[in-house]
């Protein structure tokens, strides 16, 4: 026996040595191969999809040409903003019998509101009859609005005729006893170049001499509403007609959305709502400051629609979105990225981005000098949703909509 076989003789045996953790480690390879498969086939599908959807948003046209905007941090909602349910205790008149009373005025007891479906309307003794109609059908579809006509802002004149903005047909005098319709202002007539193509709201001296109303854009329409508020153009206008000279003159340029107006009760000036900066501007109309303007009330909790007196001298402004502080505001997150808005609007239609806005309806009294005296608040909009006006008559608050198939009424006195 050699030396080398005598070592190898001398070699202890090693058995091979079987445990429990021999699987559960090929069982944890496994795994971990596993997981690498998945990530990777993830990837790459996240990758073949996010590459088409990028080159898609690159090459589809974008509706908007939106502008960065600069807005303050929105007001806290404490104290008089303090939310709360009280609009939750109005009461739905009418429901499923009409749709999008935007505006609301009275003659003693019996109520006039222009409707989405182009109908100027009387309710009286709770009945609704249809009075007026300035367009023409077929209505109830976003095609249709043009033609169909929608009655927004309505006042009542001297001698108890009525005065109403149709957003696609302008300017109206409508009698309230036989229907007939008068034009006072096309939006087929340029006025200093620019058309009208958003007609709004309208304000009416107590002698009805003179009219002011606002034309919110001569880009939009009323149906783009949403793209306008995105955009962020500045092509509204204030604009006052002469009920006996028949002139029509611009009174305020480049202002962002115009919509509600209200004379004050003195007549000295024209409150506007201006939607898209959350903000109400002051045109003086007569006096030492009679073609100046400033600014009644920055910095809104919301996004302001129409603008109404109240009993106490001061005035009451609807909003149907609000800038929640603290929380989080599309408005506010959008305002200075563009190309998000860009991005948004390549993607999806007006009533799709629609539904991520939360719905919640706030009014608030103002004082005579813009100061908040009280709020009241339906987070959710779960009794009054889409609301654009409150009309205080004999005691009560009528809540208009811009879209809602009822009219609420709040009593004053439970809130």
């Amino acid at each position: 026996m050699n030396e080398a076989e005598g070592l190898r003789q001398r070699r202890p045996f090693r058995p091979q040595v079987i445990t429990e953790d021999s699987p559960a480690q090929e069982a944890k390879e496994g795994s971990t191969y596993s997981s690498k498969v998945f990530r990777v086939t993830f990837l790459t599908l996240a990758a073949s999809l996010t590459v088409p959807l990028l080159g898609v948003t690159v090459l589809l046209d974008c509706p908007i040409d939106p502008q960065p905007i600069s807005l303050k941090e929105p007001p806290l909602l404490t104290g008089v903003l303090e939310p709360n349910i009280k609009l939750r205790k109005a009461e739905r008149l009418w429901e499923n019998q009409l749709v999008g009373p935007e505006s609301i005025v009275n003659i003693g007891d019996v109520l006039f509101t222009g409707t989405a479906d182009g109908k100027i309307i009387k309710i009286e003794d709770g009945e609704i009859q249809t009075i007026a109609r300035i367009g023409h059908g077929p209505c109830g579809t976003r095609e249709d609005e043009p033609t169909c006509g929608r009655p927004l802002g309505i006042r009542v004149g001297p001698n108890n005729t009525l005065f109403v903005a149709d957003a696609y047909y302008g300017l109206y005098e409508v009698n309230p006893g036989t229907g007939e319709t008068k034009m006072l202002v096309s939006t087929k007539t340029l006025i200093e170049g620019q058309k009208l193509s958003f007609v709004n709201d309208l304000t009416v001296t107590q002698d009805g001499r003179k009219i002011y109303f606002t034309d919110s854009s001569s880009k939009w329409q009323r149906r783009d509403y949403l793209f306008l508020i995105m955009e962020g153009t500045d092509d509204g206008r204030l604009l006052e007609y002469d009920t006996v000279t028949k002139e029509v003159k611009v009174l305020m340029v480049g202002l962002r959305f115009p919509n509600g107006v209200q004379l004050s009760p003195a007549e000295d000036f024209v409150l506007v709502q201006e939607t898209t900066m959350a903000r109400i501007r002051r045109y003086y109309v007569s006096g030492l400051m009679k073609g100046g303007a400033d600014m009644f009330v920055e910095n809104m909790p919301g996004l302001p629609d129409n603008i109404r007196l109240s009993s106490s001298g001061g005035y009451w402004v609807a909003m149907s979105a609000v800038r929640p502080n603290p929380g989080f505001s599309l408005l506010d997150f959008l305002s200075e990225k563009p190309w998000i808005k860009r991005m948004i609007f390549k993607l999806l239609s007006q009533e799709t981005v629609t539904k991520f806005v939360p719905k919640y309806s706030l009014v608030v009294e103002l004082s005579e000098t813009g100061s908040y005296r009280r709020s009241f608040h339906d987070p959710n909009g779960v009794t009054v949703a889409y609301v654009s006006e409150a009309h205080e008559h004999n005691g009560y608050l009528y809540l208009g909509s811009f879209r809602s198939p009822f009219i609420c009424r709040l009593n004053l006195q439970h809130v």
